[in-house]
């Protein structure tokens, strides 16, 4: 198969839709029999991922080499930004936190170039194993204020010597302005390295952009490769969690209704795709108390500041409405930080996460925290334990991944009572009864047999309804409409000729 140069899709600004699109292009070209992988040098969010090597990665490189057939690895993603405030954030370098830096500190020049060497040697690494690499730059490309500093966008497309794409988002308008402004300013090498413009979430009849189209190419200087539609029937996990909070809170009869309880620094919110798609389940999100005392299952999600989020929760009344729930019947499960913050309290001695040393929890779970200096991070097999549910010894045959900086105990007075049980023999979580249980494990939700057990409860009101979905086909079905959609509306033909060096 003939060497590809490596793909960059630069964006216009944030949420243009340059994730998805790095996801379809890894699809089309495995379609098409190439190796292809993804590649983002830096990444700002709280969703993440482990890596098969136990190290951590933004969730969504782990998407995209998702739709690419590949495993993740920090060479993906080898900077990831984790905010734990405004103004800081955790940095993870390689799939290691090495530190909290603020933004101010974080982006001043000093240590930059050593970073800047840390990404081009894993973009270095990936290149010398797949083809193509499908790259993602980051926000906008005409920051100027960062352009010395930057290390994700046209300095790492020289260093890699990648053919760069510019997306448009034309849904949000200004497409003109945006487009042409994104290219004329950057300096000329730079320029000549943008080699296409892709229109995105275009909205109505096609034809009305023909003269739009032409137009474009015409102030740019660059040819249009495609103008992709928006789109509503394909789903495709989610970078970012700003659309939430959009999701219906209105209790639907017929189904098991369950509420997320949406947090201020809530993180790995794909945990609950698979259940969103479960035709028995009416899922939101939402920190209205009202809604949660409605709610059938409601359920306490990861968190990037556990203590501040729990103090958050008893402010505002949403720690009340989740205990007052339970005593009425109400299904309560915490994954990771919301594990956590259902124990009786959860303790930071070493001030990882502020001046608090002690929060008191929901006291729902006969269990203790104390958040640690050193960072759990791997994949693990897990079946459940013997009495939880239908478990029982055997081959582990559910999988999830563990992200967390802390450890669970019961309390003295409180007997073991784990939810599931590892391939290694450890043990995790903590179930109470049915109707109340904590887990560290991420992903749990993607496995059918778990959430047999959360639904349980519920199973007079499912008889003769809708059956349980195999997530994982459906994922992969996703990424084949994504790559249908997006074959069909850019040119191919042309691309390849770009990334073949023969246009």
């Amino acid at each position: 198969m003939k060497r590809l140069h490596p793909m960059m899709l630069a964006g216009t600004g944030s949420d243009v839709g340059k994730s998805v699109l790095a996801a379809a292009f890894c699809r089309i070209f495995r379609q098409d029999g190439y190796w292809p992988a993804p590649f983002k040098a830096q990444n700002m969010a709280l969703n993440s991922y482990a890596t098969p090597e136990g190290l951590e990665i933004g969730r969504a490189q782990a998407m995209q080499a998702e739709a690419a057939g590949v495993p993740c690895h920090t060479d993906m993603n080898p900077l990831l930004l984790k905010p734990q405030s405004d103004h800081t954030s955790q940095v993870v370098l390689n799939g290691r936190p090495i530190g909290n830096r603020n933004a101010y500190e974080y982006f001043r020049r000093e240590g930059r170039e050593e970073l800047r060497g840390q990404v081009c040697d894993a973009f270095d690494r990936l290149a010398g194993r797949y083809n193509p690499i499908v790259m993602e730059g980051a926000g906008s490309i005409s920051e100027l204020n960062l352009r010395d500093t930057d290390l994700v966008n046209m300095p790492m497309a020289r260093h890699a010597g990648a053919d760069v794409f510019l997306v448009a988002d034309i849904d949000r308008g200004g497409v003109f302005a945006s487009a042409y402004g994104s290219i004329a300013l950057q300096g000329p090498d730079d320029r000549r390295r943008i080699r296409g413009i892709i229109v995105n979430k275009f909205r109505g009849d096609m034809r009305l952009f023909d003269d739009g189209r032409r137009m474009l190419e015409d102030i740019c200087q660059v040819p249009v490769v495609g103008v992709v539609p928006y789109f509503r029937d394909i789903h495709i996990e989610e970078e970012d969690s700003v659309q939430l909070s959009m999701k219906s809170a209105k209790i639907e009869q017929g189904s098991v209704n369950v509420a997320v309880v949406l947090l201020r620094h809530l993180s790995n919110f794909t945990d609950f795709d698979a259940l969103e798609r479960d035709p028995r389940v009416h899922l939101f999100y939402t920190s209205n108390p009202d809604d949660l005392l409605r709610s059938d299952i409601i359920v306490l999600p990861g968190s990037k500041s556990t203590i501040d989020d729990l103090y958050g929760l008893r402010r505002n009344g949403v720690a009340q409405a989740i205990v007052r729930a339970h005593r009425q019947g109400a299904t309560v499960l915490g994954i990771c930080g919301g594990y956590q913050m259902l124990g009786r309290e959860v303790c930071d001695p070493h001030h990882l996460e502020g001046e608090t040393e002690r929060m008191p929890g929901l006291g729902l779970l006969p269990v203790t925290t104390v958040i640690t200096e050193t960072k759990t991070t791997r994949q693990v097999h897990f079946s459940l334990c013997e009495g939880v549910g239908d478990g029982k010894p055997g081959e582990p045959t559910m999988t999830g991944y563990e992200i967390h900086q802390g450890e669970t105990r019961p309390c003295d007075d409180a007997e073991e009572r784990p939810l599931v049980a590892f391939e290694d023999g450890q043990r995790d979580g903590y179930r109470l009864d049915d109707r109340c249980m904590g887990t560290y494990v991420h992903g749990i939700l993607d496995n059918p047999d778990f959430i047999d057990l959360l639904l349980r409860p519920f199973a007079d009101r499912l008889e003769g309804g809708a059956e349980p979905m195999d997530y994982r086909a459906f994922k992969e079905t996703q990424y084949d409409l994504l790559a249908d959609h997006v074959r069909r509306h850019v040119d191919m033909e042309l691309i390849y000729k770009i990334l073949q060096g023969n246009d």
